[in-house]
């Protein structure tokens, strides 16, 4: 059974013949996580666009998004509080630069912090 915004996807399709034609989606690949020593993370603090707020920034990721989330959860369980984790960068709400860098670090991690 199709999925109901399947329709969506295949716009550029209007009708076929081949009674055998099965619509392909394009999928996009996603990066294998590379193992932590071969990373090399920067942790920044970020207050841009954030109603003046300070975030924690860790960046330049490289693996796949489960990953990612997995490791911002570890790191937001770690720090006590909230964020979030996608695009290849996690966010921890507040400045937990040290924190953020000492636990990365332990966990192999090559970390580039700007404290």
């Amino acid at each position: 059974m199709a999925k109901q915004q399947d329709w969506k996807d295949r716009l550029g399709v209007v009708y076929s013949t081949n009674s055998d034609f099965n619509y392909r989606h394009e999928e996009e690949e996603e990066a294998e996580t590379l193992p932590p020593q071969q990373q090399t993370l920067h942790v920044t603090l970020d207050k841009k666009q954030r109603g003046g707020k300070k975030v924690t920034l860790v960046s330049d990721f490289v693996g796949k998004e489960e990953d990612l989330k997995e490791l911002g959860k570890k790191l937001k369980t770690a720090c006590g509080v909230g964020g979030s984790a996608k695009d290849g960068e996690i966010l921890i709400q507040g400045d937990f630069r040290e924190k953020v860098r000492d636990l990365l670090i332990k966990d192999g991690y090559k970390v580039k912090a700007q404290l």
